[in-house]
């Protein structure tokens, strides 16, 4: 957890760059089986011992799978057993949780240890403890150390003398700035505040910046003209400097940060074989885009190289994606892309002052390879459509695999960004955003929608079936949510204090949700263990005044009592816990039951249901129209299989004239794969890679039992679970031709009517089973409600 804290006080922390550690050379970690030579007697500046790394992110790791509901490695295959690696993760939208899921699953399915960068301000009591315990590199960033300086700054001649800066009552040089420091813009509502370095301090009022100010906002504070283009540019070439009467815009300034041992301690790890890892964005965030790219990670990359050119550093993209990473249970993919190496002509440039040019090439490479392994979007209005249209193309809510759901979303917003001026998009997108009103007024999701397809004696049956139930849950939840109530009261207000904090001391947030998580793991840390010990106390006051009212023998010892109540409170939170859980999946599935059986709210639903129909046509049409322009393997590579891969009776479907369109709109999906395929593995390499998750759903057997369970499960569940390669989701592991010995296609095509017949007679079985315990499937974010803030997120961004 160390290794990714940004600074003191979390909720404050805006940006955290993080890399890795250089080890001792001797200590195994399974790296590089022949390293690349080090310089002799080379120390490390901050060593990483591996038991201490082990043993943190075990504890703390727990607490982390505790917090999120499933987390989904992908692609770990791609991480190379050996040698050095620079990890690049964005977005960076869950602080020092971030870094710990990173580091959790490298060691688990990788088997290898990073290091990570950390703000220097955090450096300090607990946090700073445990960064010393993963080998974190503390960064000293110069926005930790801006000030609000004195006076107000211009620019007097913006198009021809664009680096000269005028200030009116400034004091550079005289306490205030200093060649090479950093002189900071206030951040935009929308934008964050411009900076540039100072090159020359030529007088008190006056200055001169390496390079010229960007942007519409920071043309807009420093010369107060209303001619300025989305790029920055003035339209009215006649004008010289600033607006009339314009008296310049406030500012920061913050001195010179050497950062000469940060990259020792990155060069010395990297040459050692080792792990390193940076978030590039600089700091957390809760965007919905990435933030432009620091530098560093290019020239923590190219430094290496020009050291030690043949040490075989490759630069693995890794995406950190959350449904709802701020909320308790929630759940997280971490994709893995394919590792970057950087070619030998752009170290050549680094190495022959064009370090600008080796730089820029290395960012836009880096940018372009975590914009396959993320999720972008403009904003929150667009990615809630994007997330919409995604259900729509899968209309009948079946649980799609959570690697799929990132990939569709990833290739809508793509598709959407290169067609969003095509009048069709346009059209559709308002119908669907329409569409989401419709569901937040009748404050239902989109899965249960599907509940007006029922009778009005299923739903009456079903209300009163999920009711006795969710009291049952109710009864077995009430003691440990009575103990531990305090603790959850707890995280939830201190949470919202820091995000508030955090969003009142940052450029680029819009409502702090990026430090929530954060502190609820910081505040149960502290919090719950003080509770056990003060209930387990008094109950040990009490067996000493009157052995419990009799109840317990005499020659039993008070310390025995205190060792057996305390774990015993743990086992009940934890049993609350899991059957809270589950009550409130029931819980959440009866508001669509009962406007069922209301006359108006029942035809509001009927109607809504058969408008999702119309979009769902609607949107799988322009997607099946759309994509083989956007995607020339669109039929090979489809996430959700089309008619020719299976007909609605089973049977294969006829080419026809539908060519690559799907025409089973209303239909549930039968899986998908993806386009990729994992290269063969040793034995050990692949048994850690293809290792399931259950750890991180350990406790959730229990909504698979009959009387608890929401929903059947999933014949998909597995494949959700496994990461990419030896068999699991989309692995392509084996070939099937190694197992079959049918030579005709007739033959294939016989077998295949029958298995897929088999396949949906034991479909149509086991969902009979269920038939009376369950409605619609839930929502593939498992429930968690996409909307939930959406007004303040919306009143944000306007």
């Amino acid at each position: 957890m160390a290794a990714s804290q940004p600074e003191q006080q979390p909720a404050q922390a805006d940006a955290h760059d993080r890399g890795a550690l250089a080890t001792t050379p001797h200590r195994n970690d399974n790296t590089a089986t022949t390293k690349p030579k080090t310089k002799k007697h080379e120390k490390e500046l901050y060593p990483m011992v591996n038991w201490k790394y082990d043993l943190f992110l075990y504890i703390i790791g727990n607490l982390v799978d505790t917090f999120f509901r499933e987390v989904v490695p992908r692609g770990s295959w791609r991480v190379p057993q050996s040698g050095p690696v620079l990890f690049v993760a964005a977005p960076h939208a869950n602080q020092f949780v971030d870094a710990l899921l990173l580091q959790r699953v490298l060691r688990q399915e990788a088997n290898r240890r990073v290091s990570l960068l950390i703000a220097q301000k955090s450096v300090h009591g607990f946090i700073g403890w445990g960064s010393r315990q993963v080998g974190a590199v503390p960064v000293g960033r110069a926005q930790d150390a801006a000030k609000p300086a004195t006076g107000r700054i211009y620019l007097p001649d913006p198009i021809n003398d664009p680096t000269l800066v005028r200030g009116v009552g400034t004091k550079f040089g005289q306490g205030e700035g200093e060649v090479q420091g950093m002189l900071f813009l206030p951040s935009g509502k929308k934008t964050t505040g411009a900076n540039v370095d100072i090159a020359q301090i030529l007088s008190p009022e006056e200055v001169r910046i390496k390079r010229p100010f960007k942007g519409k906002l920071a043309m807009e504070q420093l010369t107060g003209r209303d001619d300025v283009d989305e790029d920055g540019n003035f339209t009215d070439k006649s004008r010289k400097g600033c607006a009339d009467g314009f008296e310049g815009t406030k500012f920061k300034l913050a001195p010179h940060t050497d950062q000469t041992k940060v990259y020792e301690a990155v060069f010395a790890r990297l040459r050692s074989g080792g792990c390193v890892g940076i978030f590039p964005e600089g700091g957390s965030h809760d965007r919905t885009e990435l933030l432009p790219l620091k530098a560093g990670v290019a020239i923590m990359a190219l430094g290496t190289l020009a050291e030690s050119p043949d040490c075989g550093l490759k630069i693995v993209p890794v995406g950190m994606n959350y449904f709802h990473a701020h909320k308790f249970r929630s759940r997280a993919v971490i994709e893995f892309g394919t590792p970057v190496e950087i070619p030998k002509y752009v170290v050549d440039q680094y190495r022959n002052n064009s370090r600008r040019e080796a730089i820029g090439q290395v960012l836009d490479t880096v940018y372009q390879a975590l914009n396959s392994v993320t999720v972008s979007a403009p904003d929150y209005d667009t990615l809630m459509m994007i997330q919409a249209a995604r259900r729509l193309y899968n209309p009948t809510g079946k649980k799609l695999p959570l690697p799929v759901v990132i990939e569709m979303n990833r290739r809508l917003c793509k598709g959407y960004e290169k067609y969003k001026d095509d009048p069709r998009i346009a059209k559709l997108s308002k119908d669907v955003k329409t569409y989401n009103q419709q569901l937040r007024y009748l404050n239902l999701k989109d899965h249960q929608v599907q509940y007006a397809r029922m009778s009005i004696f299923k739903v009456i049956f079903l209300t009163v079936y999920r009711s006795i139930k969710l009291l049952l849950l109710f009864l077995a939840t009430v003691p440990g949510l009575t103990l531990f109530a305090p603790v959850f009261i707890a995280t939830k207000i201190i949470s919202r204090q820091k995000a508030k904090t955090a969003l009142a001391g940052s450029t680029v947030k819009i409502q702090g949700r990026d430090v929530m998580a954060t502190w609820k793991i910081l505040v149960a840390l502290g919090f719950a263990p003080t509770l056990y010990h003060f209930y387990s106390t008094l109950i040990v006051a009490k067996v000493w005044h009157d052995r419990l009212w009799g109840h317990v023998p005499g020659w039993v010892p008070l310390w025995l009592v205190y060792c057996l109540v305390w774990p015993a409170m743990v086992g009940i939170t934890f049993a609350a816990l899991r059957f809270g859980e589950v009550g409130m999946d029931i819980f959440k599935s009866l508001r669509p039951l009962l406007l069922c059986l209301s006359p108006m709210s029942g035809y509001n639903i009927h109607r809504l249901r058969n408008r999702r129909a119309e979009l769902s046509s609607e949107v799988t049409e322009l997607i099946n129209t759309l994509g083989p322009e956007m995607f020339p393997d669109f039929d090979k590579t489809r996430l959700v299989p089309g008619p020719l891969k299976v007909e609605e009776g089973g049977a294969p479907a006829s080419s026809s004239s539908s060519g690559h369109r799907r025409q089973d709109s209303d239909q549930s999906s039968q899986g998908g794969f993806e386009v990729e395929t994992p290269p063969a593995l040793s034995r050990r390499a692949t048994t850690q890679s293809s290792r399931q998750l259950p750890r991180h759903d350990s406790f959730s057997n229990i909504g698979h039992v009959g009387i608890f369970s929401t929903r059947p499960p999933s014949r998909s569940r597995s494949r959700s679970r496994s990461s990419s390669s030896g068999g699991g989701f989309g692995s392509s592991g084996f070939p099937i031709t190694g197992f079959t010995s049918l030579d005709s296609k007739e033959g294939f095509d016989e077998a295949s009517r029958k298995i897929r017949a088999a396949m949906k007679d034991r479909r149509r079985r086991s969902d009979k089973v269920h038939k009376m315990e369950t409605g619609p499937e839930d929502d593939d974010e498992g429930g968690d409600s996409e909307e939930e803030g959406y007004d303040e997120a919306r009143k944000k961004n306007m």
